[in-house]
């Protein structure tokens, strides 16, 4: 016999339990209609003579993305299963989605993004034509997480060949902490981790709850045990205009005074600018710019 207060249990919960299920309904049209619109020829897949599907088939999704071809079909059918970030990555990419469509995809299936897009709507055609006009001298916008969501040609080949860097990784945290290139071409590289940790800290009070932040710092915290003992000291800092130097491949020692441009009135996206700080560093980062120009790919020696 069924007491009120289970009645009552049963009730509140109808409400989750349809939304759920209208999620699993919207992934599943989400999945076919992006399925469709795919031909095989973008793929790398033979058409044959026989396929009515006007796109991929769902045996040919799973393949591309390394899952079971019955688990495919459960998640098109709205099936009530588990569906980890890995294997929504891999449809993520199988499926060609773009920032948005990704975005909607992790959102449907009721999961966090590990890869948010690192698009940013304050990056506009004007301003990347800024950043470009600021050339030779280094510029970058990053965000509030140090995510650098742009940035010129000079900038590209300061402290690493950042074109070569894959998107989810051009942070400037997980670069001076994991990357040995990145690293090696910071001169102060003891004091600038403990700058950047406490004003990452002092940031991310405003961001507690948001999952792109937590992943940041878990993914830190994981993967440098140097950041790990720098982070809890707990240490905050804000924001400061100051003299850096770095160790370039190219041209050599580069002094630059730091400046961030704010876009908004609140602390988020900011352009970055690096200005020599003496004649010498000016010729150095005019000599970096023409090898970016020329294309550093073509420079088979590094300066010593």
């Amino acid at each position: 016999m069924t007491t009120t207060a289970q009645t009552t249990t049963q009730e509140a919960a109808a409400p989750a339990m349809r939304g759920s299920e209208i999620r699993r309904h919207e992934l599943a049209a989400f999945l076919r209609s992006r399925r469709e619109r795919i031909t095989p020829e973008q793929v790398g897949l033979p058409r044959g003579v026989r396929r009515r599907t006007p796109g991929l088939r769902r045996e040919e999704v799973a393949q591309l993305s390394a899952v079971g071809v019955t688990w495919y079909t459960w998640l098109e059918q709205a099936r009530n299963i588990q569906v980890s970030v890995q294997v929504l990555d891999a449809l993520a990419r199988t499926l060609m989605l773009d920032g948005t469509e990704r975005a909607h995809l992790f959102q449907l299936a009721g999961a966090t993004d590990p890869t948010p897009a690192t698009r940013c709507p304050s990056i506009t055609p004007a301003l990347r034509a800024l950043l470009e006009q600021v050339e030779p001298f280094p510029a970058c916008v990053q965000n509030s997480k140090y995510d650098i969501l742009a940035y010129n040609r000079t900038y590209a080949l300061l402290l690493c060949d950042l074109d070569e860097v894959p998107a989810e990784d051009r942070n400037c945290l997980i670069l001076s902490y994991t990357h040995e290139q990145w690293r090696s071409s910071i001169v102060h590289l003891e004091e600038t981790h403990r700058l950047m940790a406490a004003r990452f800290r002092a940031s991310m009070a405003g961001h507690l709850a948001e999952p792109g932040w937590k992943m940041l710092l878990k993914r830190l915290r994981t993967q440098s045990p140097e950041f790990r003992d720098i982070w809890d000291r707990h240490e905050v800092v804000g924001a400061s205009t100051r003299r850096k130097e770095f160790r370039n491949r190219y041209v050599g020692r580069v002094t630059v005074d730091h400046t961030d441009l704010w876009l908004t009135p609140d602390p988020g996206p900011r352009m970055v600018t690096y200005t020599p700080a003496d004649e010498e560093s000016r010729e150095r980062l005019e000599k970096l710019h023409d090898i970016a120009l020329r294309g550093a790919g073509n420079c088979a020696t590094s300066h010593e």
